[in-house]
């Protein structure tokens, strides 16, 4: 019997012993959007920078692409995009779901741990919805939507890759033609009427928001509020009801993706306007989320990770430097969809009580596809050679080791159109002209024309940076280190081949 005692006893701290994870994943955050990344920010931002505060932030972190749709795709595989050779961002019933069916995810992979596991939120990695017919609806647009047979499950659902539970969206909450919640793989409340644009609010970040379907339980202020309750509910159900077994959660919001339409109770109270509103909002979330944890007495053993899909979003950035002296993509050239670092360059922090050293900061290049090999390290898994091949375990500079290489030996980025380029220490090669995104012809005041920089090297294919002695991205050296350009093309065609990084 007590041979049996002491068995429950060492099975019980060693279930207590694996570790909670909570991802939090924002939407078009900047690098220049958070008072702990930007000392000029505009907007308080205290609970992030409280969390920076308890754990490492990471300045060299990346998001795999420079928008949102590959980005999750990465994410949630560890694995570069682009090597699907699919590239859309998809919008209403956009599909089918990028993620093959037989690759293993983040959550999978944590289910063979024992975890239970939730995303409530933006999925946004592809769906497949159908009509009377039982045809998969290809039309992305309104069509689309009033094609759909609500009786039918949806297909591609979170729940079909790792998730439990799921409560959210198909794709941007409130930017799509599809404005209903999906519980599971069912839309409970369908849309009854075609969204009414004129009672909008108006203002420079409210025009992201297309004429599509509409759910009556669907409120365009309340939707990051809903997914919070969801995912409160999700912890303390957790806890509760199983006390000792891991959870991860992914809590992916639609803050702060344009339109920008904080809840009442955060409207004016940035000072930096309905986006400035909108950030602050989305920081308060993270408090309370943070709160939710420490009240339930599970801090201690909980991962918390915090990033972002991508950088800010045009009309954004133009406005809130316009009129607010906030700039979300500060001090890096771009924005959102950009090959240039603030494209890309993103926040990352990470708490991890006991093991990441509070206030900890951290220059190694990461990118977030690293969050699979981390996990699975955190949680005692190996997995396979054809999973997470582009993910690089982050454990020893989360535990302040000093390496003598660094964690990854480059780092790719993609755009949407899947154009690619390559980092290797403080170099970097764009495998294209221009930003790969953006248009910078235009020249209006809602253009990213007015903030063109002229290629240094115009007649060259390529662009080529070194980012320790021009961090701006202002001189292109392309003609003039043909060695370090036939390096990373080597390099970058070599990852292609072999399908990972390596």
């Amino acid at each position: 019997m007590r041979f049996l005692a002491a068995l429950v006893v060492f099975f019980q701290v060693a279930v207590a012993a694996t570790p909670n994870i909570v991802f939090i994943l924002a939407d078009d955050l900047g690098y220049g959007d958070l008072a702990c990344y930007n000392r000029t920010s505009k907007i308080p931002t205290p609970n992030l920078d409280k969390l920076a505060s308890e754990g490492m932030r990471f300045t060299d972190a990346h998001s795999p692409a420079t928008v949102c749709t590959p980005t999750r795709y990465s994410l949630l595989t560890g694995r570069m995009c682009f090597r699907t050779s699919r590239s859309r961002v998809f919008s209403g019933v956009g599909g089918p779901c990028l993620i093959e069916k037989d690759r293993l995810t983040l959550p999978a992979m944590l289910k063979t741990k024992g975890y239970s596991t939730a995303l409530f939120g933006k999925w946004h990695v592809g769906m497949s919805f159908f009509d009377k017919e039982g045809k998969r609806i290809g039309d992305m647009g309104l069509r689309g939507v009033q094609q759909i047979d609500y009786s039918k499950p949806v297909g591609g659902s979170p729940v079909e890759f790792g998730f439990d539970e799921f409560y959210g969206t198909a794709c941007c909450p409130t930017t799509d033609w599809l404005y209903a919640y999906i519980d599971g793989n069912r839309i409970p409340v369908p849309p009854t009427k075609q969204i009414d644009k004129s009672a909008l609010p108006k203002h420079p970040y409210a025009n992201d928001c297309r004429p599509g379907m509409i759910a009556p339980n669907f409120n365009l202020e309340e939707v990051d509020l809903v997914f919070l309750e969801k995912s409160k509910a999700f912890l303390k159900a957790r806890v509760k009801e199983s006390p000792g077994k891991p959870f991860f959660l992914m809590h992916s919001m639609q803050a702060v993706h344009l339109p920008s339409f904080p809840a009442k109770q955060f409207q004016g109270k940035s000072g930096s306007g309905p986006h400035g509103d909108f950030i602050y909002q989305m920081d308060w979330i993270v408090g309370d989320l943070m709160k939710t944890i420490d009240d339930l007495g599970v801090a201690e053993n909980t991962i918390v990770m915090f990033g972002s899909d991508n950088g800010p979003e045009v009309p954004s950035v133009i406005a809130m430097r316009r009129d607010h002296g906030h700039d979300g993509a500060r001090p890096w050239r771009g924005v959102k969809r950009d090959q240039w670092e603030g494209g890309h360059r993103t926040p990352f922090i990470v708490r991890w009580p006991g093991v990441v050293k509070p206030g900890s900061t951290s220059d190694e290049i990461v990118s977030l596809t690293d969050v699979f090999a981390t996990c699975a390290k955190a949680v005692g898994v190996r997995f396979p050679d054809s999973a997470g091949e582009d993910s690089f375990d982050l454990s020893p500079v989360l535990k302040g080791e000093k390496n003598e290489k660094p964690i990854r030996p480059y780092l790719l980025q993609q755009t949407f159109a899947m154009k690619l380029s390559i980092r290797w220490g403080d170099w970097k090669y764009i495998d294209h002209k221009g930003s790969g995104g953006n248009n910078y012809e235009k020249k209006n005041e809602w253009s990213m024309g007015q903030y063109a920089i002229p290629d240094t090297d115009p007649d060259v294919p390529g662009q080529l940076y070194n980012l320790k002695t021009d961090p701006g991205e202002t001189i292109n050296l392309y003609s003039k280190h043909p060695e370090v350009v036939t390096k990373l093309k080597t390099l970058l065609e070599k990852s292609k081949k072999s399908g990972r990084t390596d």
